[in-house]
């Protein structure tokens, strides 16, 4: 690292991102609380534990990812994603505490063919892609000095991500079902965490950066890459949104393209490798650990 932050506090710390954070840490001053330690929600309480830590950069991971529940409680996700990193934010800018806030892919509606730039307007489709943009605006406001990172497709070491979902529903037997018009990046929390402390050594500026995976994927591919490197010959049946929905299918609407291009981080020289390659490296750790 050139320049190691000397404390860091990781919201949303038993996360898949925030784990991976703490790992790549390792004997660096860090705490990283679960919601349980650290509700965001609070601003008492975010005040109080960035006082009390005295963090040199907050790495800002807590959210409320569940996309169906965001739908259901949309007042609840704007309280977590949008009011809760403004509350951080605030208590960083106070403190003098540099900060990198988490956002999605699902800022963006999805009706580009090609990657989305960090400029690019954002116009999302559901509650949770909306309590995320309005969490963008809030702690920009708040924290003008801030990191905004946008990732996509999130799977790391336990988290319920797609990747353990796919694994799971292979080896109960039956295929699996999976649309093809679906298309974003899918990104290894490991990779996302270096690469965020990457730009934090670099002391980037604030501002909106891309970090996920290179490559695209729609969600039939990345099954079936994810059941060829584990040796799965479970089926995987190519799909469409409308037929799930014409099926009864009622979840919330997905931006059929939100793959990401990692522009701003590149031109500082923090890259993450293809998502092909970063998919095989996590099978082969998670192989090796349930071996040991």
């Amino acid at each position: 690292m050139t320049h190691p932050p000397a404390r860091v506090l990781i919201t949303g710390g038993q996360g898949q991102v925030g784990r991976a954070l703490a790992r790549l840490l390792g004997r660096t001053p860090h705490e990283a609380p679960g919601p349980r330690e650290l509700d965001v929600t609070e601003s008492g309480t975010v005040d109080a534990a960035i006082g009390r830590f005295a963090p040199d950069v907050v790495v800002h991971a807590a959210a409320l990812t569940d996309t169906a529940r965001c739908e259901r409680e949309p007042e609840l996700a704007h309280r977590v994603n949008a009011a809760g990193a403004e509350n951080v934010a605030r208590a960083c800018a106070a403190a003098g505490a540099r900060l990198v806030a988490i956002s999605t892919n699902e800022v963006f509606d999805g009706e580009r063919r090609a990657p989305y730039g960090e400029d690019d307007a954002t116009h999302p489709l559901n509650a949770y892609g909306e309590s995320k943009a309005a969490g963008e605006r809030l702690v920009a406001a708040a924290h003008p000095g801030a990191m905004i990172v946008r990732t996509s497709w999130v799977y790391g070491a336990g988290g319920a991500n797609f990747v353990a979902k796919a694994l799971a529903a292979a080896r109960s037997g039956g295929p699996l079902r999976m649309v093809t018009d679906e298309v974003a990046s899918p990104t290894c929390a490991d990779d996302l965490a270096a690469a965020i402390l990457a730009l934090v050594n670099a002391r980037a500026a604030g501002g909106v950066y891309h970090l996920a995976n290179d490559g695209e994927a729609s969600r039939h591919e990345w099954a079936c890459e994810i059941l060829r490197l584990a040796g799965i010959g479970a089926r995987v049946d190519a799909t469409t949104t409308a037929e799930l929905r014409a099926a009864g299918y009622a979840g919330p609407r997905k931006p059929p393209y939100s793959a990401l291009a990692n522009e701003r981080a590149r031109a500082l020289g923090v890259t993450l490798r293809p998502w092909r390659e970063a998919l095989a490296a996590y099978l082969q750790r998670t192989r090796v650990a349930a071996d040991g």
